[in-house]
């Protein structure tokens, strides 16, 4: 088995990158170390790298379609890493999980629907509702001791109240979760006592931590998965989401025909050449490269940890069970929202996202990107620190 190298550091300015071109335009200098955004800052894997320049090595890049293999390759990946028996004509294709979203408010629901969310929770999901004029229902997450469960008398009395849809995060950005199969048992009995359609955003279901295991929601049974929109995708699990593929499982063909009236209306069907091949290699000869990445993260959150309880034990780092995205408590400093962003740029000079972003009960904390080498880890945790221990000697 061949070992890949996490620790090389690649210098991305000046590539376009978001994550580092934008720096100052978004943190108000340079000087930023930039943890925020959720793509990696390691290297593509060299089979994509490989498969990728074969196919740009044809000279023409036309119109082009997805074969069997693009689908084949999905239910392959599904089954080997989630235990997922997937068809792959239940399989669709949209540019990206966010693009997915959208399809799904346009396609399954109109003005002034229900849509239920559980705060904090990735900022897209808040947007995608309300640019579309639907009603936002939050179901906030139940925080204690730095855990997060889901309230489920409170998610069954929205759903009774007429609730339509449900965006569902799983695994769950920002906390980190790993929902168990109790949990989403209960979750889908509620689903289908009350017909609520659940999109299921399962994008980062690869990135397992620690020896837990993920559950496909539409995996539990003929009547949920009629009721579930599952969104997958290579992107954050192999650093492709510059090429902007992703995947839809639809096991109910009415709710598959809907989407698929969807997407070709609004023309965006079409896709990429290179997200195609990338996402073949990717789901087909991904196993060892994702089983070394997610040990290297587990490394990384360990000594993210490990460094604040060690030398700043007043900030809560919650538990990691999924994700390269942590979570961490910095209430103690007392700040509001937008000076505890200011502390963050001026004086650690990091730029992370700030948990208000993330709708109720983000309010104080911060999500840091770990997906990063080694030396870059130590580096936020050195400037991170440093500022704390100046801030706290005042």
């Amino acid at each position: 088995m061949k070992k890949y190298d996490f620790d090389k550091v690649i210098d991305r300015k000046g590539t376009g990158s978001i994550k580092y071109d934008l720096v100052s335009e978004l943190f108000g200098s340079d000087d930023v170390l930039p943890m925020w955004v959720a793509d990696m800052d390691f290297e593509v894997p060299d089979f994509i790298v490989r498969a990728v320049k074969e196919r740009a090595g044809h000279p023409i890049y036309g119109y082009t379609m997805r074969t069997s293999k693009f689908f084949e390759s999905v239910s392959g990946w599904l089954e080997r890493r989630h235990n997922w028996s997937v068809d792959p004509g239940h399989i669709e294709f949209s540019p990206g999980v966010v693009p997915a979203l959208v399809l799904s408010v346009l396609a399954y629901t109109s003005p002034g629907d229900k849509i239920l969310v559980q705060s904090p929770v990735y900022f897209p999901f808040f947007t995608t509702i309300e640019n579309h004029k639907r009603e936002i229902i939050n179901n906030r997450l139940v925080e204690k001791d730095g855990e997060y469960s889901i309230d489920f008398e409170r998610l069954e009395e929205a759903f009774r109240d007429g609730v339509k849809m449900m965006m569902f995060c799983h695994p769950h950005n920002p906390v980190g979760r790993v929902w168990t199969k109790d949990e989403l048992d209960r979750l889908a009995k509620l689903a289908v006592k009350y017909d609520v359609l659940v999109i299921s955003d399962e994008i980062h279901s690869d990135l397992l931590l620690f020896g837990y295991k993920h559950i496909p929601l539409a995996s539990l049974g003929s009547e949920i998965a009629a009721r579930t929109i599952t969104c997958v995708a290579p992107s954050k699990t192999f650093n492709l989401a510059g090429l902007h593929t992703s995947a839809l499982i639809i096991e109910n063909p009415e709710l598959r025909r809907k989407y698929k009236t969807m997407l070709d209306h609004i023309h965006i069907g079409g896709g990429n050449i290179f997200g195609f091949v990338a996402l073949e290699a990717a789901y087909n000869h991904g196993d060892d490269w994702l089983g070394q990445l997610n040990d290297y993260l587990e490394q990384n959150y360990l000594l993210f940890k490990d460094s604040l309880n060690a030398y700043a034990p007043q900030i809560k780092v919650t538990s990691l069970q999924a994700t390269y995205l942590v979570w961490a408590n910095f209430k103690h400093l007392g700040f509001d929202d937008d000076a505890l962003m200011k502390f963050f740029t001026a004086e650690a000079k990091l730029g992370c996202v700030d948990g208000a972003r993330f709708g109720e009960g983000g309010s104080g904390y911060m999500r840091f990107n770990i997906a990063a080498p080694k030396s870059i880890i130590e580096r936020s945790i050195d400037q991170l620190l440093a500022a704390i221990s100046t801030y706290d000697g005042q």
